[in-house]
């Protein structure tokens, strides 16, 4: 066995194994929406982080291009999506189109919409939430609504309501497991883009997303689940129950218990297990189950408002109507005017810096080498 004293001579082979252990993300592969010559548009499977980081590395969005495509390509993403959200991204093949679309997105140009699964019957017609958010513990991920926090606004519109004896009809999961209240599909406007505001905006709504595992969890927040809060009187508290989230407790949203998740996968979930790395003492963690590999937030579509380009994705499996059901397959503008009720409502895009923000940093940095 070699040591610090070892003499290297002409001929040796000097090797080195990384040791790291990563989580396991979906399977799913990353779908190509657009490609040309300047951008690929791909739509991002749900758990998977854009950028290596944390406990991620190889799988990452990044990482996965460039094992598809060529590890001597630098992939350079124009927009961010959270790890556990889906939808539409744009990844730039050289640094001036990244640029341009940056440009674009800074510039407030580009309208994008989502779609989400939430908790009960969601109102109809337009709901507009203007409350401002401030991220209460970067550590957790934490964000909430607060008086002091950056401005923040997202328009909200009912796609389709599935009452649970919809749902009973269509067997979905069993009879104890069905939600009591059903779920909405709902269409997503966010005219600013702070971190995780329609998640926060659809929890304070008191209509949070099925399978959030922050802000649908009941162990955290209590039966309300955080409804109308803005107080700030409970963080400590919360942040104190968050952190045992993944720890020594496995994080449960409302869809786990009312839903299609069965005590089996439950439990079939992403906590420490209590044993250390033969190898290196790291403390392990189990896998995840699939449950916990998303969310129901889905970027949907992204448009320039000057009608130069439009991509989007078609409606996610999980907002389809349950077996036997009439709902919408698809949107159309009969069963999707949120767009131009945007307008009628007198609301224009406003600034964020948020969890769907132009990555101005990585293209300066990729001008530097060379934005």
């Amino acid at each position: 066995m070699p040591s610090i004293n070892t003499v290297v001579k002409n001929g040796d082979i000097i090797s080195h194994t990384l040791h790291r252990h990563e989580p396991p993300v979906t399977a799913t592969p990353i779908g190509t929406v657009h490609e040309d010559d300047d951008m690929i548009v791909i739509n991002k499977p749900a758990g998977v982080p854009v950028h290596p980081s944390g406990r991620y590395n190889y799988n990452s969005v990044i990482e996965i291009m460039r094992a598809e495509r060529s590890h001597q390509w630098n992939p350079l993403p124009c927009n961010r999506l959270d790890r556990l959200t889906s939808g539409v991204m744009f990844i730039a093949k050289h640094k001036d189109s990244a640029a341009k679309l940056t440009e674009q997105i800074m510039g407030r140009t580009i309208r994008k919409e989502y779609v989400a699964r939430v908790k009960g019957e969601f109102p109809e017609g337009e709901v507009v939430c203007e409350q401002p958010l401030m991220q209460i513990s970067p550590k957790l991920g934490l964000n909430r609504v607060r008086a002091t926090g950056k401005s923040a606004l997202t328009v909200f519109k009912r796609l389709a309501y599935y009452s649970s004896e919809q749902l009973a009809s269509a067997a979905v999961g069993s009879t104890e497991q069905r939600s009591k209240e059903g779920y909405s599909i709902v269409r997503c406007l966010p005219l600013t883009g702070r971190t995780h505001q329609i998640r926060v905006h659809l929890q304070f709504l008191g209509h949070p997303i099925t399978n959030d595992p922050i802000y649908s969890n009941q162990r955290v927040f209590g039966a309300n689940l955080g409804a109308n809060c803005s107080s700030g009187d409970d963080d400590e508290s919360v942040m104190a129950r968050l952190s045992k989230m993944g720890k020594s407790e496995v994080a449960e949203a409302v869809a786990y218990h009312d839903e299609m998740v069965n005590e089996y996968n439950r439990k079939k979930a992403e906590k420490m297990s209590g044993e250390l790395c033969d190898v290196c003492g790291t403390e392990l963690y189990t896998d995840p189950g699939e449950h916990e590999l998303g969310i129901y937030l889905h970027a949907k579509k992204y448009a320039c408002l000057e009608g130069r380009w439009s991509y989007e994705t078609k409606l996610p499996e999980w907002s389809l109507p349950p077996p036997g059901v009439e709902g919408p397959m698809e949107a159309t503008p009969e069963s999707d005017p949120l767009a131009g009720e945007v307008a009628k409502l007198g609301l224009e895009d406003q600034k964020g810096d948020g969890a769907v923000e132009a990555i101005s940093k990585d293209v300066a940095a990729a001008g530097k080498e060379a934005a």
